[in-house]
């Protein structure tokens, strides 16, 4: 088996204006799809969410404001699973909460 990361990316991570019945519907969501992958034994960590604000630095010690400000979607969190292949990954990236909301999950291997 190798492992692989699962890269969760949406629009917009600003969940300010969302009711908490609807948190708790999107919580639902992420919760039965990480449990899914959970039940085929194939989860070997997730991440944590992470903050939209941050800093990017640059060669020659250049900071902007990031991350990743040029690109439209923004990087929420990651998980790794454990598959036989990239196409085994990207199957176990369907379903995943994010690409509900127009999102997208980039997939690639994790080398040790």
């Amino acid at each position: 088996m190798k492992e692989f990361m699962l890269l969760f990316r949406q629009p917009s991570y600003d969940y300010s204006q969302t009711s908490a019945g609807e948190m708790q519907e999107l919580f639902k969501k992420w919760q039965d799809w990480v449990g899914g992958v959970t039940a085929q034994g194939k989860l070997v960590q997730t991440g944590i969410r992470l903050a939209e604000e941050g800093k990017v630095l640059r060669a020659g010690g250049v900071i902007t404001d990031g991350p990743f400000v040029e690109i439209r979607e923004r990087l929420g969190s990651f998980m790794v699973v454990s598959a036989e292949s990239i196409v085994d990954a990207t199957a176990l990236a369907n379903g995943c909460p994010a690409l509900d909301a127009g999102g997208s999950v980039e997939i690639r291997p994790v080398y040790k």
